[in-house]
């Protein structure tokens, strides 16, 4: 249906395009219509043409990008990495991987080191032996959280102005009797609390 739908609509702009047929062109038998119905197809047809050249040339100018091919990765879950460790190998190397084709008898330890090594970077062993990075990363947050401390200090020194008085014990202490004499919440919170026969917070 998309591609019906696509055709004609490129033949209704070709023939649009097309100048009006002078007149006596129209015959009865048809014929004009025919003449007209050509001409469209033909542009079309070139139309086509060019557009498949030009995606053929665009396509050979494509780079591929590195990121949209296989990368290695050492992963205990994966044990068959994409592809080999070692990309490009030198005389040596292929010469060992034509070896590795005959008989492994005839490869020695070392040989059989060297191959395991050109496909694999490292060992489950070493993929499951620890490192000291915790070290780096703990002396990191501390040289933050103490950098923090020390600006908090600073800023509390320089920055901000005294504590307000409304802070202070004899403040607080003026407050919690003016809400006990006007006896807040005596149901459940502050002045329920309150022994006023006693004059004594309950115990």
């Amino acid at each position: 249906t998309t591609l019906f739908r696509s055709g004609h609509a490129r033949w209704f702009r070709a023939v649009s395009s097309l100048s009006p047929c002078p007149s006596g062109v129209l015959r009865a038998d048809g014929s004009g219509g025919r003449m007209l119905a050509s001409r469209a197809l033909s542009l079309i047809g070139k139309r086509t043409l060019s557009t498949s050249v030009g995606l053929r040339a665009h396509a050979g100018v494509v780079k591929v990008e590195s990121y949209t091919l296989p990368s290695y990765e050492d992963n205990r879950a994966v044990p068959l990495p994409d592809v080999a460790y070692v990309g490009q190998l030198t005389a040596e190397q292929n010469a060992l991987k034509e070896k590795e084709k005959g008989s492994w008898t005839s490869l020695n330890n070392n040989e059989k080191l060297e191959l395991y090594r050109i496909k694999f970077h490292e060992s489950y062993a070493q993929m499951n032996q620890g490192s000291n990075e915790w070290k780096t990363v703990c002396g990191g947050a501390l040289i933050f959280i103490g950098l923090t401390a020390f600006i908090v200090l600073w800023q509390r020194k320089y920055v901000y102005g005294p504590v307000p008085h409304t802070f202070s014990e004899d403040w607080t202490a003026m407050q919690t009797k003016r809400m006990l004499d006007m006896r807040m919440n005596p149901i459940q919170g502050f002045a329920s609390k309150w022994d006023y026969d006693k004059n004594e917070w309950k115990k």
